[in-house]
């Protein structure tokens, strides 16, 4: 399956831009982690931007992603792909085992995160988000409390990568996109330190 032919499923079933947005920063987070290592982008794309096409008519377990795995099988998408979607629910029986699955995984919640962090700032801008600022508000369960910490915490650990670094990647992933992600605010990009 291409990009296009996932863009236009989740365009068939998703009528939220915000939910758009999230699947497409996912998508960012995702890609980012296949080129670091050295792992089909389209691939790693099309599992970011299908992982929550069915949240819409399916929002709550155990219907997603299991009644949307279905929809994607009669649509041909391969079964790597709908492995990995079924993996990135805790509740789905299907244990993360590959890269991809666990790059699905430690991206899903940090990116909604981010985005949310992204909100709050004075610029309403991804380019305002660094870690420190990121792991102060994780430890607000006030802040964004929809995200579960513990998959963000969890992620990083199954992935294999320091939590600060995994936050710091995302964020630079999400930079890159952030027009198209509705993140790119009022503030310009600062220069790296």
């Amino acid at each position: 399956m291409t990009r296009d032919q996932a863009w236009s499923i989740v365009c068939e079933f998703v009528q939220s831009e915000s939910l758009r947005r999230h699947m497409l920063a996912v998508e960012a987070c995702v890609t980012a982690y296949a080129g670091k290592y050295g792992e089909n982008a389209e691939i790693w794309g099309v599992t970011a931007l299908l992982h929550d096409f069915d949240w819409e008519i399916h929002p709550a377990a155990p219907d997603h992603p299991m009644k949307g795995e279905a929809l994607l099988k009669e649509r041909g998408v391969s079964d790597e792909i709908r492995r990995a979607i079924l993996s990135h629910a805790n509740y789905s029986g299907v244990p993360r085992e590959s890269l991809l699955e666990k790059s699905l995984f430690a991206c899903d919640e940090l990116a909604g995160f981010l985005t949310a962090c992204s909100y709050v700032k004075p610029g309403r801008s991804i380019f305002e988000v660094d870690v420190a600022s990121a792991k102060k508000k994780l430890k607000d369960k006030a802040f964004a409390r929809a995200v579960n910490r513990e998959d963000i915490y969890n992620g990083a650990k199954e992935l294999g990568v320091d939590l600060d670094e995994h936050i710091a990647f995302c964020i630079a992933a999400m930079k890159a996109r952030a027009t198209e992600l509705g993140l790119a605010g009022t503030a310009k990009a600062a220069p790296e330190n």
